[in-house]
C-alpha cells in the first residue's frame, strides 16, 4: 500500500487502515492546524482543543493496546502521523510525541489493574501528559537527579515527592506526569517511575520558560513539595525507574526523528513554492542551478531522514534492538532539519528572514530539536557505545 507525500514522493503504508489514519491525518492537519499556526505561535497561545480533537479522532493513543483505548498501530504508521502533524505545526506533532513517552512507562511496566484504571482516559479520554526526568542540575546527566520519593510511614505506603523537574513539555498545563524520582543510592539504580495526576497537592509550575522557537508549546519547571503518591502509582519496580526512562526515550526519539522529517518537508514545501515564483532577471529563480542545487540537497536529506527513522521503526515493530537506530535517526533527522530549514531561509532571500513566511519560524524550532531528547551530542554517546562499548574509567 502507498501514499504520497505533499511533494508527491511515494510512501509506503502497511494497511488500507494505515492509509485512511494518514488521509485524516492530512484533512486535519490542512483544515485544522495549518491555518491557525502561525498567528497562535506568534502569540504563545497553546491549541488544548486540538489536542481533543486528536484524541477523539483516535490519533493520540496510536502505538497503545486497543483493549485500553490505543488505535494498535506499528510504530511504522504512528510515526508517520506525527510527520504530518509536525508538518502542518510542530507544537501539534511535539506535544503528540512527548504524550506518547508519557504513557510508555505504564503501557508497558504497569500492572493490569493500573493499565485498566488509567490508560484509557490517558489514550482516548483527552488527558495530556508530560514526562518528567531532566532536573536544573541533571540534563544529559539525567541518572543524576535529585527528586526524592521517600516512604511515608503509617498511611498505606505512600510516597512524598520533593525536588524540581526543568524542561517539561507541558509543564503547567499536563493533566498527568511520569516521573522519575530518587527512591534510593545514588545513580542510575535508585530510581523508581510514578503516574502522578497533574492537579496533585504540592505540584505546581513555575512560568513557561522564553523560548527562542516553539512558543505555543510550553516547557516549564515543575515543583514537588511534598506531594503524595499511593505506592498504586508506582511504575514497574523499585530501583527500575532509570531503565524504563531509557527505554521509553529510543521510542522516543523516533517521534523526534519523525517531527524533524515533517518540520523539513514543509520547509521544502514552502522553498519550492516560492523558487516557482520569485522572478529575478526575467525568469523564475527556481531556472537557476545554484537554486536547484539547493533544493535538491534539500530533498534529499529530507529523503534519507524519512528511511531512517522507518528503518528504526520496522525493527522495533519486529522485536528486534532498534536503541542505536533510533539514536542515529534522531540525530540525522534533527540535524538536516536544521540544515534544511536554513537553506530555505536562504532561498527565500531577505523575505526568508521576515515573519512574513513561515520559515524563519521552522529555523527557529528546528534549533530546538537537536537539544530535546539528547543532545544530538548524547546520540553520538549512544551510538559510539553500541559500535565500541561503554567508555574506559
Amino acid at each position: 500500500m502507498a501514499d504520497s507525500t505533499p511533494d508527491g514522493v511515494e510512501r509506503r503504508l502497511p494497511t488500507d487502515e494505515a492509509r485512511e489514519l494518514i488521509a485524516l491525518t492530512r484533512d486535519i492537519a490542512r483544515r485544522e492546524i495549518a491555518p491557525r499556526a502561525a498567528e497562535e505561535e506568534a502569540s504563545g497561545r497553546f491549541p488544548r482543543e486540538l489536542f481533543t480533537l486528536l484524541s477523539r479522532s483516535g490519533l493520540l493513543g496510536l502505538p497503545y493496546d486497543p483493549a485500553y483505548g490505543g488505535g494498535g498501530q506499528p510504530y511504522e504508521v504512528y510515526l508517520q502521523v506525527l510527520e504530518e502533524l509536525a508538518a502542518a505545526r510542530l507544537t501539534v506533532g511535539l506535544g503528540v510525541s512527548v504524550h506518547s513517552l508519557s504513557c510508555h512507562a505504564l503501557a508497558r511496566y504497569g500492572t493490569e489493574e493500573q493499565r485498566a484504571a488509567h490508560l484509557p482516559a490517558m489514550l482516548g479520554g483527552g488527558l495530556l501528559g508530560a514526562y518528567c526526568l531532566s532536573e536544573p542540575s541533571a540534563g544529559s546527566d539525567a541518572a543524576a537527579l535529585r527528586t526524592k520519593a521517600v516512604r511515608s510511614p503509617g498511611d498505606g505506603g505512600d510516597w512524598v515527592v520533593d525536588g524540581t523537574k526543568a524542561w517539561i513539555t507541558h509543564g503547567g498545563i499536563a493533566d498527568f506526569c511520569t516521573v522519575m524520582a530518587r527512591t534510593g543510592e545514588a545513580g542510575a539504580r535508585g530510581i523508581t517511575a510514578f503516574l502522578v495526576p497533574g492537579d496533585a497537592s504540592g505540584l505546581s509550575a513555575a512560568p513557561p520558560e522564553r523560548k527562542m522557537g516553539m512558543k505555543g508549546s510550553p516547557t516549564a519547571q515543575l515543583h514537588f513539595d511534598g506531594v503524595r503518591v499511593p505506592d498504586a502509582r508506582r511504575l514497574g519496580a523499585e530501583g527500575q525507574g532509570f531503565a524504563i526512562a531509557l527505554d521509553a526515550l529510543d521510542s522516543g526519539r523516533l517521534g523526534i526523528a519523525a517531527c524533524a522529517v515533517g518540520l523539513g518537508q514543509a520547509a521544502l514545501d514552502e522553498a519550492v513554492a516560492y523558487a516557482k515564483e520569485r522572478r529575478q532577471f526575467g525568469r523564475p529563480i527556481a531556472d537557476f542551478q545554484g537554486i536547484r542545487f539547493l533544493l535538491a540537497d534539500m530533498a534529499t536529506r529530507i529523503e534519507a531522514g524519512r528511511a531512517l527513522y522507518l528503518e528504526a521503526a520496522r525493527l522495533r515493530d519486529e522485536g528486534r534492538p532498534f536503541g542505536r537506530c533510533a539514536a542515529m535517526a534522531k540525530l540525522f533527522c534533527t540535524d538536516a532539519a536544521m540544515q534544511v530549514t536554513t537553506d530555505a531561509v536562504q532561498v527565500l532571500g531577505g523575505y526568508g528572514y521576515t515573519a512574513d513566511f513561515p520559515v524563519e519560524r521552522y529555523l527557529r524550532e528546528a534549533k530546538m530539536l537537536q537539544i530535546v531528547e539528547g543532545t544530538n551530542q548524547i546520540q553520538r554517546v549512544v551510538i559510539a557505545r553500541h559500535l565500541v562499548g561503554p567508555e574506559s574509567r
